[in-house]
C-alpha cells in the first residue's frame, strides 16, 4: 500500500511538497530564484504572489467553472511565473486538495459553526488548501501554512474573514489527534471517505468489481503518476533514449509494459526539452502506448484514426509503419485538429492526414471499405485516469455513464463499414467500466458475426491481463503504475 493511502484511519504519511508529481508548463521553464524574482517580475507586468494564492485561484475556478485542473493549473503557473520550488508546491497542493477534497471537508465541517457550505467560495476554498497542507504535507511548518493563510485572508478579504481563517486552522492543528473516521462505518462509507471518492462512484465500483478491486482501484486514483516517454522509433529506441536521458543527469529506464516506453523521474515537464522539441521523444502514458501495438500497421497500409486529437496515438502509428503508407486522422473539433498536425509537424511525419469531422458521418467523406486498420478510440467517461484529473470524479453523475455507452454503440456502427475484409478493428478507451468495455465489445460481435476477436502479440507483462475471449486487455491503476485503459482488438472476416 503507498504510504499515501492509509484507509484504516482516513490520514496519510504526508509526503514532501511536491510529492512526485510534476508541475504545470511553467514549473521547469519559470526563472529561478527567490521570492525576490518574483518581485521583479511584478515590475514587468507579470502577476506577483505565491504558491498558495496561485493554487487557490486555480481551485476557485475548478469548482466555479468545473474546469479541467490540469489545463486551469497550466494557465495560472505561466500566470504567476512562480519558480521551479513554487510552481512545485502550488502543483501539489491544487492536485492534493482536488485528490482529498471528500475527506478534508468531512474534517473540516467540525470546526466551521455555520458550515462550509455557507462561505464564500475562496475562504471555503483558502481553509481547504490549508488544511491539505497541514495535514498531508510535512515539509512546511504549521505556523508558516496558518500565517500566509490568514495574510491571503486578510489581503483578499476583511479582519473578520482572516480572524475566523486563523481560528479555524489553530483548533485543526490542535484537534490533529482526533482526526480520525468513525469506527465502525459501512464499507463502501468508509472506503469514500478514506479514499476520498464520491460515494455513488465507490458502491457503483464495488457492485462492479467487489469491495477490495474498489478501494485497491480508489488508493491509484490518489497516486501521482509517473512520467513516461515515447521514444521515436524511427530516431531512436528506448533502450537508447534512456541513456541519453540518464547522460543527461536524470533517472530513466525502457518500461516493462509498453514496448517503446521510458520510464523518467527527475525531469520535471518532459515537453519543455531541446529533445522533445527534436522529435525524439513524445510523453504518453504506457498504457495508451500499448494502443498502437494492438493496432499493428503495417508500411503502406491505409489506416483511419476515428477521434484522434490531441495525436499521440496517431503519431505512434505513423512511427510504426516507418512512416510509409497514409494514416487519416480525424477529430470533430478544428482546433484539436490542428494539435494533431503541430504533433506530426514536431515528430516530422508526413504519412499522416487530418480531417474535420464527426466519427458517426464518416461514411460521407470514404467509401466502404476502403481502410486496412481502424482505431476507434472512443469518447469515455475516462474514469481510468482520474489520478491525472482527480476533479472529474467530482463532477461526473451516474447517469453520465450510460450516456457515453449510447454515443461509443454509435461509433462502433458508424465506422466498421469502412474497413476492408480481413482489416483489424482496435476499440480503446480510458476507463476501467464494463459496460464501456467488455460489454461494449461484446454485443457488437453478437451483432455483426463477420467480425472476430483477434489477439495480437502482446508483451509478456501484461499477459495476465488478457481476455482472450475477446481479444482485450483491461489494466487497472494498480497493475502497472500506468493509467487505466481497456483494448479490443476484431478482425473483419475475409
Amino acid at each position: 500500500m503507498s504510504e499515501t493511502n492509509q484507509p484504516s484511519s482516513g490520514r496519510t504519511k504526508r509526503a514532501g511538497a511536491a510529492g512526485g508529481r510534476q508541475a504545470g508548463s511553467a514549473a521547469s521553464g519559470g526563472a529561478k530564484g527567490s521570492r525576490q524574482g518574483n518581485a521583479s517580475r511584478a515590475s514587468k507586468g507579470l502577476v506577483q504572489g505565491s504558491a498558495r494564492e496561485a493554487a487557490l485561484d486555480v481551485l476557485v475556478r475548478i469548482e466555479q467553472d468545473r474546469s479541467y485542473s490540469n489545463l486551469l493549473l497550466n494557465q495560472t503557473l505561466q500566470k504567476y511565473k512562480l519558480d521551479k520550488p513554487d510552481a512545485g508546491l502550488a502543483t501539489e497542493i491544487v492536485y492534493g486538495t482536488v485528490q482529498r477534497l471528500g475527506t478534508i471537508d468531512f474534517f473540516l465541517e467540525r470546526f466551521v459553526s455555520k458550515g462550509l457550505a455557507k462561505l464564500q467560495p475562496w475562504v471555503r476554498t483558502l481553509l481547504r488548501l490549508s488544511f491539505y497542507q497541514l495535514h498531508y504535507l510535512d515539509r512546511i511548518p504549521d505556523h508558516a501554512i496558518v500565517n500566509e493563510a490568514v495574510n491571503i485572508a486578510k489581503r483578499r478579504g476583511h479582519q473578520g474573514i482572516s480572524g475566523m481563517v486563523n481560528g479555524v486552522l489553530r483548533s485543526v492543528l490542535r484537534s490533529k489527534s482526533e482526526l480520525v473516521l468513525p469506527a465502525g462505518l459501512p464499507a463502501e462509507q468508509r472506503i469514500a471517505l478514506a479514499q476520498s471518492h464520491p460515494e455513488w462512484l465507490v458502491r457503483h465500483w464495488v457492485r462492479e468489481f467487489g469491495e477490495r478491486t474498489a478501494e485497491r482501484l480508489c488508493e491509484a486514483n490518489n497516486t501521482p503518476p509517473r512520467v513516461s516517454l515515447r521514444a521515436n522509433g524511427l530516431k531512436l529506441g528506448p533502450g537508447e533514449l534512456a541513456e541519453r536521458l540518464r547522460q543527461g543527469g536524470l533517472e530513466a529506464e525502457p518500461s516493462a509494459v509498453a514496448p517503446a516506453g521510458v520510464i523518467v523521474r527527475g525531469g520535471g515537464n518532459m515537453a519543455l526539452s531541446p529533445d522533445y522539441a527534436a522529435g525524439l521523444y513524445s510523453v504518453q502514458d504506457e498504457s495508451s502506448m500499448l494502443v498502437a501495438e494492438w493496432v499493428d500497421p503495417q508500411p503502406g497500409e491505409r489506416v483511419l484514426d476515428c477521434c484522434a486529437a490531441p495525436g499521440g496515438k496517431t503519431t505512434h502509428l505513423a512511427e510504426k509503419m516507418g512512416d510509409r503508407g497514409e494514416i487519416v486522422a480525424c477529430d470533430v473539433h478544428e482546433h484539436k485538429r490542428k494539435l494533431i498536425e503541430e504533433q506530426a509537424e514536431r515528430l516530422a511525419l508526413r504519412s499522416i492526414r487530418t480531417l474535420t469531422a464527426d466519427a458517426r458521418r464518416l461514411a460521407e467523406h470514404f467509401a466502404p471499405e476502403s481502410f486496412d486498420r481502424i482505431l476507434l478510440d472512443a469518447p469515455c467517461s475516462g474514469l481510468g485516469v482520474i489520478r491525472r484529473k482527480p476533479d472529474m470524479k467530482w463532477s461526473k453523475s451516474e447517469a453520465e455513464l450510460a450516456e457515453i455507452c449510447d454515443i461509443q454503440r454509435e461509433l462502433l456502427e458508424a465506422v466498421h463499414p469502412l474497413l476492408k475484409p480481413g482489416g483489424v478493428l482496435v476499440y480503446s478507451t480510458c476507463t476501467v467500466e464494463k459496460a464501456e468495455n467488455e460489454d461494449m465489445i461484446r454485443a457488437f460481435l453478437e451483432r455483426h458475426p463477420s467480425f472476430e476477436a483477434d489477439l495480437p502479440e502482446v508483451p509478456e507483462t501484461i499477459k495476465d491481463r488478457l481476455d482472450e475471449e475477446l481479444a482485450a486487455v483491461r489494466i487497472m491503476p494498480y497493475d502497472y503504475g500506468s493509467d487505466g485503459f481497456f483494448i479490443a482488438r476484431l478482425r473483419k472476416r475475409a
